[in-house]
């Protein structure tokens, strides 16, 4: 298993540069940063800032969307992320939402998200593509045929279809060994239907860890499940709840939501928490003494998990980076 941790656009620069050389050192080997640049400030030049502090760690938005940015804009950027830190860069990409929902707008359609995946992968490598309103073919000519990683973020049936033929990686927000085995199921039954191998297919686990009391490991990581929950009600909302490909565990919890505030989107003070039980906690995240993690994390591994990334912004982060280093690292390796 691949372990990495994730930024928001609040982390102290200095801060920032620090935990990344830490975890590197300790055994992470990716480093993403939330793409919502009303919320939070802008990420790529702080992942320009700790490529330069890292010399082998990946880094990526976790997750961008074809939404935020104009789609050359967008290429160009990724590509020069690549080249400047010697192709150590994948992206994640989901639909759309802090980033575009605060704004009063709403997700991308699916097809949407498939043409964008294709033209900027298309145009990092060096081909020339044509897009939506654009008249004219783009081609970058400094292009050097680099081959960007896409780590897709998804839930539902139709995104997880999508997931599997787009994508070289399945991003999950949820840490429940069961909820993440059914999920990329579908993703890599939807692949290898369009003719894809996929054996190389990763699957991320993407939520918060936290060490200690579980009355202190919950508090700090209440927030986490109303952020899935909202994207969970999307699902309900379009695919109801009796359907055998969302599992009943996914979608049972939210039945007492009673809304969203996104501009507390992944924050402790955000209104609408009141539904979060502490056993909803215990499943989507990862908690308790680094023992505790070890095996929570062993049955992630044998749920198809690849990659565990640390929502790392409950605070007692350089411990937490710390204690993996030395002991929960070495038992996944």
């Amino acid at each position: 298993m691949e372990f990495g941790i994730t930024f928001k656009g609040v982390v102290d620069p200095v801060n920032a540069r620090k935990l990344v050389a830490q975890a590197e050192e300790a055994g992470f080997t990716y480093c993403w940063f939330f793409d919502s640049h009303i919320l939070w400030r802008e990420s790529f030049p702080a992942m320009a800032m700790c490529m330069e502090h890292t010399k082998k760690m990946r880094f990526g938005p976790c997750v961008t969307n074809p939404n935020t940015r104009e789609w050359s804009q967008a290429a160009s950027l990724f590509g020069s992320m690549a080249k400047q830190s010697g192709g150590r860069f994948d992206i994640g990409v989901g639909r759309g939402d802090s980033a575009v929902r605060v704004m009063g707008r709403k997700p991308a359609k699916l097809a949407k998200m498939d043409e964008f995946i294709d033209v900027v992968k298309g145009l990092i490598r060096g081909e020339e593509r044509q897009y939506g309103d654009v008249p004219n073919p783009i081609q970058f000519p400094w292009a050097e045929g680099y081959e960007l990683p896409v780590w897709v973020a998804a839930y539902g049936p139709k995104a997880l279809d999508s997931a599997g033929r787009m994508g070289d990686g399945l991003i999950l927000q949820v840490a429940e060994p069961a909820i993440c085995n059914w999920l990329a199921g579908q993703a890599i039954d939807a692949g290898k239907s369009n003719g894809r191998n996929m054996s190389d297919y990763k699957v991320m686990a993407a939520a918060p860890a936290y060490l200690g009391d579980m009355d202190k490991c919950r508090e700090a990581t209440r927030w986490f499940p109303a952020m899935v929950g909202n994207h969970v009600a999307d699902i309900v909302e379009k695919y109801g709840t009796d359907r055998e490909d969302i599992p009943e565990t996914l979608t049972s919890y939210i039945k007492d939501r009673k809304g969203y505030d996104y501009s507390k989107h992944g924050q402790s003070d955000n209104p609408y928490l009141d539904f979060i039980t502490d056993d909803i906690i215990d499943a989507f995240a990862v908690l308790g003494s680094a023992n505790d993690h070890v095996a929570k994390l062993k049955k992630l591994e044998a749920a198809g998990v690849t990659q565990f990334n640390i929502y790392l912004d409950n605070g007692d982060e350089e411990n937490i980076i710390a204690e993996y280093g030395k002991t929960v690292i070495p038992a996944l390796s």
